[in-house]
């Protein structure tokens, strides 16, 4: 069977979207994408690095927070609100990391489909303008996010 790939692709002018299919149910997978010890497993940035901050207040309203060190010490990180939360096929959220590059919060939508067994996740994020999405694709995220989502997939596999 061959490893799945993550697809990104711009959709009008402030969205991207996100694909990538697992071999888990989607109970695992919403549960790897909303349960601090299972987001320290696979959310951890580039080699080297490891998600050393992970508050998470899952409900409409609540908030999360995340940070991030790298291998010298240097910290870096982000949160937001939880828009909607309808366990285990849809959250919604927004984001804001501390060194905002993108010109202002975005909104997240994760969607997790499950057939036979396997969980397909798309994510859509919506920028706060044009610009803001261009800086964003301007920098290693779809690398970032392919490598993020190879751990996750690794994380499910081991249970």
């Amino acid at each position: 069977m061959s490893t799945p790939r993550m697809t990104l692709t711009a959709a009008g002018d402030r969205e991207v979207v996100i694909t990538r299919s697992f071999d888990a149910p989607r109970e695992r997978v919403w549960d790897a994408y909303t349960k601090p010890d299972l987001l320290k497993r696979w959310l951890s940035g580039p080699p080297g690095w490891t998600l050393a901050g992970c508050e998470i207040d899952l409900r409409p309203g609540g908030r999360y927070r995340f940070v991030w060190r790298d291998p010298d010490g240097a910290e870096t990180g982000m949160g937001g609100v939880y828009r909607e939360v309808a366990r285990p096929e849809r959250l919604v959220y927004t984001e804001l990391f501390d060194q905002d590059w993108t010109g202002g919060e975005t909104v997240e939508t994760v969607v997790l489909t499950e057939q036979d067994g396997r969980t397909l996740l798309t994510s859509t994020i919506r920028y706060a303008s044009p610009e803001g999405r261009a800086a964003a694709l301007s920098c290693p995220m779809e690398e970032g996010m392919a490598a993020s989502y190879d751990e996750l997939a690794a994380a499910l596999a081991a249970g």
